[in-house]
């Protein structure tokens, strides 16, 4: 604590008391609270916000090697306004920050073999879990569901290929994807409602496809939202272009790699949710060709 001391004392901050919250530090301070936490030198992505006018984080005090900003109060709100309003503010990050980076034949056939090539691993990984399985004289609960659900994983998988050939087949042709800054740690936790908007937890951010935000967010709560209803918010700010969407479905079709290295009622819950997800976003997917095709 003394560092952190040392580091509130340069800027005549006198801290009045500390508690731990996760990887984060909140200190009562004679200039009200504040919070603490490592720097992951996400510097640069603050500065860019910023130049393109899009400061919606808490205020920071220090940027050294800990990161200090003021402390905002969350307003209790509905989370299903809640997440319309972080997807809002999302999508207007996604705008703001958009550039175009020129990719090489070889960059965009990169893609693809990584993409077709993590469909195969899980693939071959999937047959030989279930062929272990199959060899048991008891399963376990969570491979008996694994076992009654196995066709659910390789169907996705095969319908997740299907959309690496349609993405390929998208981005033929093309010199330039489109970038923006990506928060990369979407959750609903991250997202602050007060008389302002603000995203916290910025510490994975980088530039990057703006999907990933959706993937990410979709993985995180595919359980709690209609996220067709989720994505056509998001949409009305930032359409996506077919090739983004293609690569959102290659993203949320993939299943998962199911290691059965916990306690057996956790990994019920796992591959529960697993099946859940996948089955959601085979449903989301259809629901979303058909409105492409009205």
């Amino acid at each position: 604590m003394k560092e952190i001391s040392d580091l509130l004392k340069k800027r005549d901050i006198r801290a009045l008391g500390y508690k731990k919250n996760g990887n984060v530090i909140i200190a009562n301070t004679n200039i009200g609270k504040v919070v603490i936490k490592k720097n992951k030198n996400k510097d640069y992505i603050y500065n860019y916000l910023n130049t393109r006018n899009f400061n919606y984080y808490p205020e920071i005090i220090e940027e050294q090697d800990y990161v200090v900003y003021k402390y905002v109060e969350d307003v209790d709100i509905p989370k299903e306004q809640k997440i319309l309003d972080l997807v809002d503010l999302v999508s207007l990050m996604h705008s703001k920050t958009t550039h175009y980076k020129s990719l090489s034949e070889d960059e965009y056939k990169k893609i693809y073999e990584d993409l077709h090539n993590n469909f195969e691993y899980l693939s071959e990984y999937y047959k030989d879990i279930i062929s272990i399985i199959d060899d048991k004289v008891f399963m376990s609960p969570s491979e008996y569901l694994l076992a009654r659900n196995i066709s659910a994983i390789f169907k996705s998988i095969e319908i997740g290929k299907s959309y690496v050939e349609n993405w390929l087949k998208e981005v033929d042709g093309m010199t330039k994807m489109r970038m923006s800054v990506v928060h990369n740690n979407l959750d609903l936790s991250h997202y602050i409602r007060n008389s302002y908007d603000y995203l916290v937890s910025w510490d994975k951010s980088k530039i990057d496809i703006p999907v990933f935000d959706l993937y990410n967010l979709y993985n995180n709560h595919f359980l709690d939202f209609d996220f067709f209803e989720i994505l056509k918010r998001y949409e009305q700010t930032y359409p996506l272009k077919k090739y983004e969407l293609e690569l959102f479905f290659i993203l949320i079709t993939m299943p998962s790699k199911i290691e059965f290295n916990d306690t057996e009622f956790n990994m019920c819950i796992k591959i529960s949710n697993e099946i859940d997800k996948l089955y959601k976003s085979n449903i989301l997917i259809e629901e979303y060709k058909k409105l492409s095709n009205t």
